[in-house]
């Protein structure tokens, strides 16, 4: 199966190889334009009260939702962060309830479809836009967030389908569906599913793949020789070269998805942390200056783009794409875990966001900010520097090698990521055109495709792409949300009543 299905990515990606002159440059000149008219569409600017500015109605969208949820559920993030790591730890594990793998390598899978270069390149990008102030506004969404995260995995399981192999089919695409049916809205339930799983699709082929391999491209050109290198003018090469290790990895289904993710994302976030903390730890000093510049950057009028609002925005915007919370793509994820009780994945999915941005994404935050790097994204030597060019700058400034590292872990971070994603991509491309081997591996076609295209075009066109497909999963998925709130309560009331009374007791 393997051969078979290399073979065909290779016949599929040789006119590539025919036409290396000029690939590059056409591919960007035929995605540019999709890519503009459809950001312009998610994102339309909507007023804001008394302050002469104005916000994507996306983000409102997402804002007012997660603080809802947060409020709704009496702050389900901080009341019941330990329970949820006792899920995690397998306190309550269910070896022989329905599902697929474990709490911990369902939270582990979606977690590497989130902590990706989001985390890298996503919070150089916020920082260098909206100033260190937009570090503030990354965490306070990352805190509501996982609210919203809690409500669509709990509903990612409470309405999954279990097949006769014992396969599990879950997500936005099942409880918008079914869930709206139960109450009798099922035409309208069935039209949200379809237009959801549409947009993940698009999600798969942008953030979840063209994005990871653009910003790790950059950073593998950086450490080759920079502009003028074979891959600067060659970068469909390292998409091939991408492609057809993931294509070898995602062949198994979610059970060889979690054999990599449970083992690779815990070694990839060690690594990565314990550098920040080295990082800031020689830095010691500038430690008080840098919260006092996030803080005061974060409330400041006169800060980051477009004052206080810009700042605000932008600190939204780069968590919500990098912790998806509101999104729906992680509760696919979610959805395969081995339990009778659907409340507890949501408890479990309480960590993603906290993990991905109040962890990660301030640490990156802060080793930039301490680097002295920040601000404009104007490098050390004067050159201008976005994305992950600016977080490896930073980085640099700390240990000299760490480039070569970080070009490491970039890579990593993008092949976990696209994994991630393509399982969410492929679940939503068979509850559109049905299950089967060539459905499946059809879609595996046109994800690897879509890896060599992400290494073609240029960050411009593949993060509007991506921000649209990614945050136009929420239009659906929030309306899901709202509507079966009271089920993910009556969910949440009753584990808690066994818990307590002793019915659902430990095992370890």
């Amino acid at each position: 199966m393997n051969k078979r299905l290399t073979s065909a990515v290779s016949l599929l990606l040789l006119p590539f190889f025919s036409f290396a002159s000029g690939v590059d440059e056409a591919i960007n000149n035929a995605v540019q334009p999709i890519s503009d008219a459809v950001f312009y569409f998610i994102f339309y600017p909507i007023p804001i009260p008394f302050t002469g500015g104005s916000m994507p109605f996306i983000l409102a969208w997402l804002i007012i939702a997660a603080t809802f949820f947060t409020i709704y559920f009496k702050f389900i993030n901080l009341r019941s962060f330990k329970l949820g790591y006792d899920l995690i730890r397998g306190k309550y594990n269910e070896p022989n309830a329905p599902g697929e793998v474990t709490h911990f390598q369902a939270l582990a899978t979606a977690v590497s479809g989130t902590v990706g270069l989001g985390n890298i390149a996503g919070v150089a990008t916020a920082v260098s836009l909206g100033g260190a102030g937009a570090t503030f506004w990354m965490i306070v969404a990352g805190f509501i967030g996982m609210s919203s995260k809690f409500v669509e995995c709990t509903l990612g399981v409470k309405y999954r389908d279990i097949e006769a192999d014992g396969s599990a089919h879950g997500g936005p695409m099942r409880y918008l569906s079914k869930g709206f049916a139960e109450k009798g809205f099922g035409t309208f339930g069935k039209v949200l599913a379809v237009f959801f799983a549409i947009m993940c699709i698009g999600a798969s082929w942008g953030g979840g793949n063209m994005y990871q391999v653009n910003q790790s491209l950059e950073q593998v050109i950086v450490m080759t020789g920079g502009a003028g290198s074979f891959f600067d003018n060659h970068g469909w090469v390292f998409g091939v070269i991408v492609a057809i290790f993931v294509a070898v990895s995602i062949l198994g289904g979610i059970k060889s998805i979690v054999k990599v993710t449970s083992k690779l994302v815990p070694f990839m976030a060690i690594i990565y942390m314990l550098t920040c903390i080295f990082i800031i730890g020689v830095n010691y000093t500038n430690i008080p200056h840098a919260f006092m510049m996030i803080f005061d950057g974060a409330f400041n009028a006169e800060a980051g783009l477009g004052g206080l609002v810009g700042v605000l925005i932008v600190g939204f915007q780069r968590a919500g794409f990098s912790n998806e919370a509101g999104i729906g793509s992680a509760s696919i994820a979610h959805s395969a875990v081995k339990t009778n009780h659907p409340v507890t994945e949501g408890l479990v999915a309480l960590y993603e966001p906290f993990i991905d941005t109040v962890i990660i994404c301030t640490m990156t935050a802060l080793v930039i900010i301490i680097s002295g790097v920040d601000g404009v994204g104007v490098g050390p030597n004067g050159d201008g520097m976005t994305g992950i060019a600016l977080t490896s700058a930073a980085f640099e400034t700390g240990i000299s090698w760490f480039p070569y590292v970080l070009t490491f872990a970039a890579v990593l971070f993008a092949f976990s990521t696209m994994i991630s994603w393509s399982y969410y991509g492929m679940r939503a491309w068979t509850y559109l055109f049905g299950h089967g081997t060539i459905q499946e591996n059809s879609y595996k076609i046109l994800f690897l495709v879509f890896i060599v295209i992400g290494s073609a075009v240029n960050l411009g066109a593949v993060l509007s792409f991506s921000d649209a497909m990614l945050f136009a999963m929420a239009l659906p998925n929030i309306v899901g949300l709202y509507f079966l709130a009271p089920v993910v309560k009556r969910e949440l009331n009753n584990f808690m009543a066994k818990i307590k009374s002793g019915e659902i007791a430990p095992n370890n």
